[in-house]
């Protein structure tokens, strides 16, 4: 790679969107928290701040040595990074007379600046602070303002310091992107070379060098499209010392566990799968509580893969398929953060296995490891899977998990599939599934009174799973798909369609 972005967090919403925004750029970009900044190699091209819901003004305001980077590379505050430029750099921050949220155009901004060359008269930006920066920091010249805000660019004269009190990095700030190309390559000079062809020929050398020349892989599958691609890498790498497993929890969909098996036969793997159901279902027995039930699953899961690893002989690493938004999600900027749910993929590995982890797409988004995915030739059935959790229809099934319910559950879910495909909708979608409610209604079949079971149908858009709308399905679809479930599945009389988004609902309803 020729040359990296650092991002440092201080705990904004859209610190990810940076990051994904930087990389859409083909140049690859790490986060880490404020509070744990790496050295800056000779890698590190550049380095952006990015906002926060702290105020500057706070005693406990989030807080970095700015005088170990400046000069080092350029840097780029946005929001609160702008305002930390300010407020220690001899400027000044105020609480703002009305709050400057939502869209807003640049009144004023330089042509010269190298920052925000190329940018329209009246661009189109999106503010999101309740502080303002009333007095630039020592040395600045400002090169942008807006109507309101007349300090909403500055740069640190004879430094490629810049700060910006806007979010380039949200599609509402219409040319955001033309600022952070100017930032990323014109002002850091990085190349976009960093392709997913790229990132294959690195990672396999990298996975060669941490494997060795002996050393043998165990890994869990799952056949979704992390652990797919986190395997083919690990298989491009050590070939037959991978070793696949893939445990049939009971709590798949309907008839996945043989499908997985037969994608899986023509790429090479060394997969061996495990007829589990009956252990899942003995250990999920009364359970009701979301968190018991994920903690049942996991724990069963990790009994059942341990068995099996055990029976090969001389394994020294375990493969994962964690993900950058794992990753981040499990390392807080400030203190621990709130259990909304405990995580599959970052940590649960029992101390008795004393094996390393390896897990090739640590660093990557979901639509990257997909395009990794492509470059590797999986097929689409694979990588066009939605997103399955890791717990499967356990935290599907409101209540009580058992076999009959896991029944009415798969067979709800296949008709609901099986129709956005026929429908040519199942890739608009970018996950969905049907959610067995723990309650019964009163129906009427022919002449006969029903008491039996609803089902939720749940389908969202999103990129990245980090925020989700509901997708607007044709209501001749859903129609279709509640009836189609009401007639063939036995014990179900209802169908709800979940209209919420993500905030503030989550998309599994567990």
């Amino acid at each position: 790679m020729s040359g990296q972005i650092l991002i440092l967090d201080f705990g904004s919403q859209y610190t990810q969107l940076i990051a994904r925004r930087v990389r859409e750029l083909n140049v690859y970009c790490e986060i880490h928290p404020f509070n744990k900044v790496p050295a800056i190699g000779p890698e590190v091209r550049g380095v952006i701040l990015s906002g926060s819901p702290m105020s500057v003004r706070q005693a406990d305001a989030p807080m970095v040595d700015l005088a170990r980077l400046r000069g080092q590379a350029p840097l780029l505050g946005v929001c609160y990074g702008a305002q930390l430029l300010a407020q220690t750099g001899g400027g000044e921050v105020l609480p703002s007379e009305t709050r400057e949220y939502g869209r807003a155009h640049l009144a004023h901004h330089n042509p010269a600046s190298r920052l925000l060359a190329g940018l329209s008269d009246q661009s189109q930006v999106w503010m999101s602070h309740g502080d303002t920066i009333v007095r630039e920091p020592a040395g600045a010249e400002v090169i942008a303002s807006t109507g309101s805000v007349r300090v909403a660019a500055f740069q640190i004269r004879g430094e490629q310091t810049y700060g910006i009190q806007f979010h380039p990095e949200v599609t509402h700030s219409e040319e955001g992107m033309t600022l952070l190309r100017n930032f990323v390559l014109d002002i850091c000079g990085c190349t976009p070379d960093w392709t997913p062809a790229h990132f294959v020929t690195d990672t396999v050398a990298q996975l060669q060098a941490q494997v060795g020349p002996t050393g043998q892989v165990v890994m869990a599958l799952s056949g979704g499209v992390d652990s797919s691609v986190a395997a083919m890498l690990l298989h491009q790498a050590v070939g037959t010392r991978l070793h696949c497993i893939f445990v049939d929890n009971g709590l798949l969909r309907k008839d996945e566990y043989a499908q997985v098996l037969e994608a899986y036969a023509g790429l090479g793997l060394n997969i061996t799968g495990v007829d589990a159901k009956a252990e899942f279902y003995a250990a999920l027995a009364g359970l009701t509580d979301p968190e018991a039930k994920r903690k049942a699953i996991g724990r069963t899961f990790i009994e059942v893969f341990d068995r099996e690893a055990h029976r090969i002989s001389g394994i020294d690493f375990l493969g994962q398929g964690t993900i950058y938004p794992d990753v981040i999600e499990s390392a807080p900027v400030k203190g621990p953060s709130a259990t909304i749910k405990s995580h599959h993929n970052v940590g649960g590995l029992p101390d008795k296995m004393k094996l390393r982890i390896v897990e090739p797409l640590r660093m990557l988004f979901k639509d990257e490891v997909r395009r990794v995915g492509r470059e590797l030739g999986l097929p689409d059935l694979i990588l066009q899977r939605h997103p399955f959790p890791g717990p499967g229809l356990g935290i599907r099934i409101l209540g009580e998990v058992t076999a009959e319910r896991v029944r009415l559950l798969q067979e709800a879910d296949a008709i609901f599939i099986g129709r956005l495909r026929a429908y040519n909708l199942y890739s608009a979608v970018w996950q969905a599934g049907a959610v067995l409610l723990p309650i019964q209604s009163v129906g009427v079949m022919g002449d006969e009174r029903t008491y039996e079971q609803v089902v939720a149908l749940r389908a969202v858009t999103s990129t990245d799973g980090m925020t989700a709308d509901w997708a607007h399905l044709p209501y001749d679809f859903l129609a279709e798909v509640s009836g189609e479930i009401i007639n063939r599945v036995r014990g179900i009389n209802r169908v709800v369609y979940d209209i919420s988004s993500k905030p503030p609902a989550t998309i599994e309803w567990e």
